[in-house]
């Protein structure tokens, strides 16, 4: 395939194109070019050229370049024809600028930390760069001139959906040891298989991960719930006992059955919990990260009865402190921290037609607003993947419209029907404490039963004693 038989934005035709025009090599590589083959929009264009840093920047005066892997940043700005200009100046709006990440081909020495190279060389050869990269399907080139260098087969390992290590799989993960996860992220995103000796490696190399800093593996972690299939990608890190290492929690759910005289479910916990996962439908990767964890307080809660019957008493309290503890781990922001607390300590609410307001709106307040709907979806995901067929039961559709309607109801004062100025004209009272006082004595009885904010039963309701 050629160059022509691809569609590039107008800034990466370019780039290709001034490189190409100094006489210097450059290639699109990487993820770019998987995604080009792929038929799929590409969102990330990394190149790599024979020309070293200096010379980049000879090229682009406005790049930048402060490390030592001889990756140079481009920003560039949207190429508009004078029509387009025109218009932009009179709406005085700034061009969009993007940043092109161009690094210099290189060989790289032996790594530190499991991470990092030592020390990296520059190349001329296009092959050499490639060998040093993760997967055969992100070790592809394409050329200024539109030629494809593959020199690990990727395309075919495209055409067979397979993740394959370039080279000795234990060489590649014991470079860069994060290179574990993306293995099954990558295949987890594309709906590919790990090639057999590749996975065998990540599990001899798994241990390896506890040298890697907990916001790399997050991230990682983040991208596999926000995929298509995260249940997937979950039993993949699990089988390759990558779970073990970074959520032990987690993996001390599996072997712990529910089961006695009242229970009728049909997996252990930690069944439950990837099924949970699987069934909560939200785009959030938070609320995914909750539904896997929302069980965990089980394991430090589990009690058999005579009965014979395994209760959890108390696991949803449990397993907030938890939540809170790997939350610390994984180093998230308040806000995440905060919203997968409440949703872990608060999963397992009441679903009861004989709920009083009072009752649904303290849930509002623990669960807050603005996370009634992951809320939601939580549940429907931990009933599903506790082997009901009913995604929504009865009760939850009628607690859901209860919320709805409580939610039109007065949450404060200022919300009934009356204010101090009818207090006063109806009781021909002067400003006071008193007013205040009748007004509180209204709300109460209004919050118990909203039907009752109603102005003239008000009205009448002020007239007798307090």
């Amino acid at each position: 395939m050629k160059l022509m038989d691809y569609s590039l934005p107008t800034k990466v035709s370019n780039i290709l194109n001034k490189f190409y025009k100094a006489g210097f090599q450059i290639y699109i590589v990487g993820g770019a070019v998987r995604d080009l083959l792929m038929g799929k929009k590409v969102s990330d264009w990394d190149f790599t050229t024979d020309a070293n840093p200096e010379e980049i920047l000879s090229l682009f005066p406005d790049g930048f370049y402060n490390n030592k892997f001889g990756t140079v940043a481009i920003p560039l700005k949207d190429t508009k024809n004078p029509q387009e200009e025109e218009e932009e100046e009179e709406e005085e709006e700034e061009e969009e600028e993007e940043i092109f990440e161009i690094t210099t081909m290189r060989k790289e020495g032996i790594y530190e930390d499991h991470r990092h190279p030592l020390q990296v060389s520059w190349t001329k050869k296009i092959e050499e760069d490639l060998a040093r990269r993760d997967f055969t399907i992100n070790a592809i080139a394409l050329s200024s001139k539109g030629n494809l260098v593959d020199p690990f087969q990727g395309q075919d390992d495209i055409k067979n959906k397979i993740i394959r290590s370039v080279g000795e799989p234990d060489k590649r993960f014991k470079e860069d040891a994060l290179r574990l996860m993306r293995a099954i992220r990558i295949a987890t995103e594309l709906e590919f298989k790990v090639d057999q000796k590749t996975f065998q490696s990540i599990k001899q190399n798994a241990s390896s991960l506890e040298k890697i800093a907990f916001e790399r593996i997050r991230d990682e972690l983040f991208k596999i719930l926000s995929s298509v299939n995260p249940h997937m990608g979950m039993v993949m890190l699990r089988k390759a006992r990558i779970i073990q290492i970074i959520l032990p929690e987690l993996e001390k759910c599996f072997g712990i059955a529910q089961e006695g005289p009242k229970h009728d479910r049909v997996y252990d916990i930690g069944e439950h919990s990837l099924l949970a996962l699987k069934y909560t439908d939200s785009k959030d990767p938070l609320v995914k990260f909750a539904a896997l964890l929302h069980d965990i307080g089980k394991t430090k809660t589990v009690k058999t009865e005579p009965d014979g019957n395994v209760t959890f008493y108390n696991h949803d309290v449990v397993g907030g402190k938890l939540a809170l503890n790997i939350a610390k781990r994984f180093n998230l922001s308040n806000k995440q921290t905060d919203k997968l607390y409440l949703l872990v300590r608060w999963h397992l609410f009441t679903v009861d037609e004989r709920q009083t307001d009072s009752a649904i709106r303290r849930f509002i307040k623990h669960v807050g607003l603005e996370n009634i709907d992951d809320m939601m979806a939580l549940r429907v995901g931990d009933r599903l993947g506790g082997g009901t067929q009913k995604a929504v039961s009865w009760r939850m559709e009628e607690f859901q419209k209860r919320i709805k309607e409580v939610l039109k109801k007065p949450f404060s004062i200022s919300d009934l029907k009356v204010n101090g100025n009818d207090v006063m004209e109806t009781l021909n009272i002067k400003p006071g404490p008193k007013v205040g006082k009748i007004l509180q004595k209204l709300f109460e009885e209004v919050l118990k039963n909203s039907s009752k904010n109603n102005r003239e039963y008000l009205l009448e309701k002020m007239g007798q004693p307090i």
